[in-house]
């Protein structure tokens, strides 16, 4: 038996015939009458007899359609309190972050979601190759992703909300002495010690576009994925690196220098999968993020 059938079996305990019920549920009277005959099938006892030219309810039947009344009460019932958790703005709303986008957008998301009526943050850093910021989608409510300008679109699978498109530049110590040019080419670079990310992370591409440029390998000396390490690490001398403009946590001894010659950009996005949003709590932290974006646009370009 399934619902359906339980509410066709009390609507004629109520209505008194398969034609009046056929005429309430929009229907026609032979597919009322088959609904009937597969219910019976699962019941061991006669629901229905004929009274005449008509067919009621057996004292089981009866029975049985007070039995459909509770079921219908308790899937309004059900139905109330998803629509009530759906609709509830202070629910529990993961997110996790690569490193540089988590340092940047947590406390803003934190202070901005402060207080009673918002959603609880439950927060995580996820620093991991591209293609598996997907998956994350599986364990978190929100996934800040990062790709770069020409690498491939996230797949279909995931709902894509843009927050920054943001410039990747050349970090170099204050003193070095490319840090009086205003714009370096790939042919400046070139020569110098890097430091860079592990393989399959993005950044790599945009490394290897810039030896593609000058025709020549770079020299690849350390491998470090987070930022504020790596700018320790270029303000000692240890190499050049490419930082992004707006993420990216300023260091007093190094400097950023737009790169020529290369598109050198990121898409950072929040990645989710699409029924998360029927969630009013999820719905308030996207407008957050979407917010904290653009602070963080107008603070890197002021």
């Amino acid at each position: 038996m399934d619902v359906r059938q339980l509410r066709i079996l009390r609507e004629l305990g109520e209505l008194g015939s398969v034609s009046a019920v056929a005429e309430a549920l929009l229907v026609t009277p032979s597919a009322i009458s088959q609904q009937l005959r597969l219910l019976q099938r699962s019941i061991p006892v006669p629901l229905t007899e004929r009274s005449g030219r008509r067919v009621v309810l057996t004292d089981a039947g009866q029975a049985l359609a007070g039995a459909a009344v509770e079921v219908e009460t308790a899937l309004a019932r059900a139905r109330q309190t998803i629509t009530n958790f759906l609709e509830q703005p202070d629910g529990d709303v993961s997110v996790a972050a690569f490193h540089s986008a988590g340092a940047t957008f947590f406390p803003l998301l934190l202070r901005g979601l402060a207080g009673p009526g918002n959603p609880r943050l439950v927060l995580a850093d996820e620093d991991v190759a591209q293609d598996r910021f997907p998956r994350l989608a599986r364990d978190y409510d929100l996934v800040l992703a990062h790709r770069l300008d020409h690498a491939p679109p996230w797949p279909r699978t995931v709902t894509v909300t843009p927050l920054l498109h943001e410039p990747l530049d050349v970090a170099l110590p204050a003193g070095h002495p490319l840090a009086d040019k205003t714009r370096l080419s790939p042919q400046d670079v070139a020569g110098q010690p890097w430091i860079t990310v592990h393989d399959d992370f993005p950044l790599l591409a945009t490394i290897e576009a810039i030896g593609a440029a000058a025709n020549r390998r770079l020299d690849i000396v350390h491998r470090i994925n987070e930022f504020s390490v790596a700018a320790e690490a270029v303000a000692a001398g240890g190499g050049l690196a490419l930082m992004p403009r707006w993420t990216a946590r300023r260091h007093p001894a190094i400097v950023l220098r737009p790169l020529s010659d290369v598109h050198a950009q990121r898409h950072i996005d929040a990645l989710h999968r699409p029924e998360r949003t029927a969630r009013r709590a999820i719905r308030m932290v996207i407008a957050e993020l979407r917010r904290a974006a653009a602070q963080i646009q107008d603070r890197g370009t002021a």
